[in-house]
């Protein structure tokens, strides 16, 4: 499954709860798990889905038994992310290149919503790093419709 610009422990650490499909901006909730920990406190975000990765999402959450979306990797009490990633890059090198990694993933997404002209800060919301200045941490931030629409201008 395609998580947007989602870290691989993020990714792979999601139950089926923090998948959000009964709303028209369909959305992942990243947060902390006992299972898994986050980067950074800006890792604590909504990440939508759009494109393949809406329709990877309905597909793993209605295959899951376990109620986690890749119960190979996650139980509920470890994710074993050094697995994943070395499952991943082999997999990568044989189809993609030798000089792709899984972290290569983040870096693409953020120059595919760069070349729709995405401000920076919504970049920054979206792929959880951490904010430049002080005024970006006052507010809300953006709500999930304004994140989808960009990414759906970047991926579509």
């Amino acid at each position: 499954m395609k998580i947007v610009c989602g870290r691989l422990s993020e990714a792979l650490g999601l139950s089926c709860g923090d998948v959000c499909l009964d709303t028209p901006h369909t959305y992942v909730v990243i947060g902390p798990k006992p299972w898994r920990r986050l980067k950074t406190a800006d890792s604590e975000r909504l990440v939508p889905l759009v494109g393949e990765a809406l329709w990877a999402a309905q597909r793993a959450t209605a295959a899951s038994a376990a109620g986690y979306l890749f119960p190979s990797y996650c139980d509920g009490e470890t994710t074993k992310v050094n697995s994943a990633s070395a499952a991943l890059n082999r997999w990568l090198k044989v189809h993609v290149s030798k000089d792709v990694v899984v972290h290569s993933l983040r870096h693409a997404m953020r120059d595919r919503l760069r070349a729709v002209e995405c401000p920076a800060d919504i970049i920054d919301q979206i792929g959880g790093w951490s904010k430049k200045g002080v005024g970006e941490s006052y507010g809300r931030g953006y709500q999930v419709e304004q994140l989808w629409g960009w990414l759906a201008r970047a991926v579509g």
